[in-house]
């Protein structure tokens, strides 16, 4: 992992500003690439066409969320410690169509 795109802070932000954490998800596309969601910031979504550009990506749109929080003098928080698991269910059973008899 490309230690540049794992801060995350912002680009356009000074190096001596606090850095805050956030959890990103990644979801691979059918056609290629990442779609990267912020569960901390609802509508925070972003694309990459491999997972170091999507990461850089999701850097970026997070800063764009954060300045337009402090822009609207909202609360800036940082994520606490997340707790991610995982559950496998069974795919329900397809019910095999009756044939039709002309």
């Amino acid at each position: 992992m490309d230690a540049r795109i794992d801060s995350c802070a912002a680009p356009h932000y000074h190096k001596n500003m606090e850095q805050l954490r956030y959890t990103i998800i990644f979801q691979p596309e059918p056609e290629g690439g990442f779609t990267v969601m912020t569960p901390a910031f609802p509508g925070c979504v972003t694309y990459g066409r491999d997972l170091a550009e999507a990461k850089e990506m999701a850097v970026d749109a997070i800063g764009g969320y954060l300045a337009s929080l402090q822009k609207h003098r909202e609360p800036i928080l940082s994520e606490s410690e997340p707790f991610i698991s995982f559950v496998r269910v069974k795919k329900p059973a397809q019910k095999e169509r009756a044939l039709a008899h002309a």
